[in-house]
């Protein structure tokens, strides 16, 4: 699986986009603000439906643009199409998957795997619960092909509790209903996630030995209740606390990823470069593990690899991206940071952004 031809209309400083990415390796280099990130970006919106830089999709239209729209050609047999159009006038984003305009956002998602390695990656060990949930999730549902559905029934059984919860005045058989659906879907939500840890933690120790041997870290998947009560009996013993709090507080939706170096969070010990090459084995996992599960490919994007990166930490993270035979987007400010990287063998196209007189920046082939 991989691009074979993107087009953008409409996306931030960039001027139309005509690209034919190469099936493996794609470096595009230029100076700072020349509108790499927005490359990468505008492939993200269109495997994703939403961008890494901004909650509020209108900000990716380019100025006085009356839309942007992002098409995509995915190789297979047959060929797979993928659109997204968002107009400034409305805030409804337009989804087409295979011809298809009643796609759903979990079409898009399932159609092109995207694993992002950037800056704000760092999240997965500094932030909050919620992106690591987020990156377990992606891997439950590109693995578990049921988890989708109860992913939603659990959601909404949690919504209704909740909601009850604020309301005030309790009706205990309501209560007892949307407890009863909540355990029953959150308790199989947590089979899943358990049983895609499981395979995934060898893939993740394998690949961090890889890059970075750490001997004393640990990856642990913590539920987000009682590991020795069920789910119904936890929920039913809260309800006097959770009522006070407005909110339940237990449950898979407090399920966490929790990383650890000898037995001390791991990002109050590692410096920056070993944060970077923990988060980028997290990642890097996630696609080995697709690979190995269903065949199928992650397109990575990877914003300025080379920071924080020495050239023998570089060689590694790079082997590891070519033994797994997927499509990658890099941006650099120093192309021949990553020139000596690739095997000979390895298809590599290089790309330049550039600023042109129009005020617009220009993607170009580079060589």
């Amino acid at each position: 699986m991989g691009l074979l031809q993107l087009n953008f209309d409409g996306l931030r400083n960039l001027q139309t986009v005509d690209m034919a990415p190469s099936s493996r390796i794609n470096v595009i280099n230029g100076v700072n603000g020349s509108g790499k990130t927005s490359l990468l970006e505008g492939i993200h919106i269109l495997g994703m439906g939403r961008s890494f830089r901004t909650r509020q999709l209108k900000n990716v239209i380019q100025t006085e643009a009356p839309y942007v729209t992002l098409y995509g050609r995915l190789a297979g047999e047959p060929q797979v199409d993928l659109g997204v159009r968002r107009l400034r006038s409305s805030s409804e984003l337009e989804l087409r998957v295979k011809g298809d305009k009643k796609a759903r956002l979990a079409d898009l998602v399932e159609t092109m795997p995207l694993q992002l390695i950037n800056p704000d990656a760092f999240r997965l060990l500094e932030g909050s619960p919620s992106g690591r949930r987020e990156f377990l999730d992606w891997g439950v549902f590109h693995v578990k092909h049921n988890f989708l559905a109860i992913w939603k029934r659990t959601r909404r059984a949690l919504k209704h509790r909740n909601a009850l919860l604020r309301h005030g005045r309790i009706e205990p058989q309501e209560l007892a209903v949307w407890e009863q659906e909540l355990a029953t879907w959150g308790e199989q939500m947590d089979v899943l996630r358990r049983a895609w840890f499981a395979e995934f933690l060898p893939v993740f120790e394998d690949t961090l030995d890889q890059l970075l041997p750490l001997p004393g870290l640990t990856l642990r998947y913590a539920r987000g209740w009682d590991k020795k009560r069920d789910l119904a009996e936890v929920l039913h013993a809260s309800r006097a606390t959770d009522q006070q709090m407005g909110f339940t507080q237990q449950g898979p939706q407090r399920a966490d990823l929790r990383i650890k170096l000898n037995k001390q969070p791991a990002i109050e010990v590692l410096s920056r470069g070993q944060q970077k090459l923990v988060v980028s084995a997290l990642k890097l996992a996630q696609g080995r593990l697709l690979e190995s599960a269903s065949q199928r490919h992650c397109i990575y994007l990877i914003d300025d690899l080379p920071a924080e990166l020495d050239e023998q930490h570089r060689l590694r993270f790079c082997q590891l991206l070519e033994d797994m035979q997927c499509q990658v987007f890099i941006t650099s400010v120093e192309p021949k940071a990553l020139m000596q990287t690739w095997q000979a063998q390895t298809p590599v196209s290089m790309f330049h952004v550039k600023h042109t007189d129009r005020g617009l920046s220009q993607l170009t082939p580079d060589g």
